[in-house]
């Protein structure tokens, strides 16, 4: 924030000339301090990057306030637009549980040094595309790896990790933007690892859960927890409309399908061939688009498809 300190030079300029003598010496170093500080701050723009190299990928999604692929990463936003590859010059955080939404992203992570923002960033909202955070909850408390949220809506799920007096251990969840929250009592869910969540895009109470014991899924806000699948690995899913897009290890293979929650039916999606080693990490659908995916890999390979998985492209290689 700039702060503008206007001066009536007529009548004062006498009384500020004697005072200089006695006061220059005392707020010099504080003058210095404030130069030095606005030479810290970077200007925010989005800026056209010529070459994007990824250390850790943190999540990925489609906002709905842009017309583009958001990465987040360790060292800021990453946008991929009209096949352009852009990036924020400011306020490059360290992005962990980002979540696309419909009015901007929900983030948690840890802040770029020389900021004014305090560690950990607890949950964080951007309207703005990444210049301005709005504190939602647990600011300079605690942060949270597996975040989920609906597209639209304000119903936000964490997966608590730590004890702390303000959450319950597990899952917990708020409907009204973070503001209070309640615990998951995930009645039925014998799973014995919790995983990444997905929230229906317009109905929060309706969820699902990835496990290395199949996918669990809720109606209730996770308090009653149903077992859709075969007990296999399932390392990331989203919602795709009312169908749940999901990848899975089975038999040494990576698989990438889609989930009737109702019926309980399953499709293979065609998907570019991945290692055994390499398997999908995080998964996005364009609620505007449901023909437009992207998904990750624990390699930081990226691949997105305009036409629900038919073709794939490459927009970046693994590391």
């Amino acid at each position: 924030m700039k702060i503008q300190i206007k001066v009536i030079f007529a009548l004062l300029m006498g009384v500020l000339l004697v005072a200089a003598g006695c006061t220059n010496k005392s707020q010099e170093p504080k003058k210095n301090e404030q130069e030095n500080r606005a030479q810290t701050i970077k200007k925010f723009e989005i800026a056209e990057s010529k070459k994007v190299t990824l250390k850790n990928i943190r999540g990925i999604g489609y906002p709905g306030n842009d017309n583009a692929l958001y990465v987040a990463a360790n060292d800021g936003l990453k946008m991929y637009r009209d096949a352009t590859w852009y990036e924020t010059t400011a306020n490059q955080h360290d992005y962990i549980g980002f979540q696309a939404v419909e009015t901007g992203f929900i983030a948690s992570g840890h802040p770029e040094k020389g900021t004014d923002l305090r560690d950990p960033l607890g949950l964080v909202k951007s309207v703005d595309k990444g210049e301005t955070l709005q504190k939602l909850a647990f600011y300079d408390k605690a942060n949270f790896h597996f975040t989920a949220a609906s597209f639209s809506g304000n119903s936000i799920y964490v997966i608590n990790e730590k004890q702390n007096d303000d959450l319950s251990l597990g899952v917990n969840y708020s409907t009204d933007n973070g503001n209070t929250w309640k615990e998951s009592t995930l009645k039925d869910f014998n799973a014995d690892s919790y995983g990444m969540i997905a929230v229906h895009p317009n109905n929060g109470e309706t969820m699902a859960m990835a496990t290395r014991s199949g996918i669990y899924f809720s109606n209730d806000y996770g308090n009653t927890m149903k077992l859709l699948t075969d007990p296999f690995m399932v390392t990331a899913l989203t919602f795709s409309g009312e169908s749940i897009l999901f990848s899975s290890v089975e038999n040494e293979k990576i698989l990438l399908k889609s989930l009737n929650p109702v019926s309980g039916e399953q499709t293979v999606i065609a998907s570019p061939f991945l290692d055994y080693d390499n398997p999908i990490t995080y998964l996005a659908v364009n609620p505007k688009n449901n023909n437009q995916i992207a998904f990750t890999t624990y390699k930081n390979d990226l691949y997105e498809s305009i036409d629900g998985g038919q073709n794939w492209k490459k927009l970046l290689d693994e590391k």
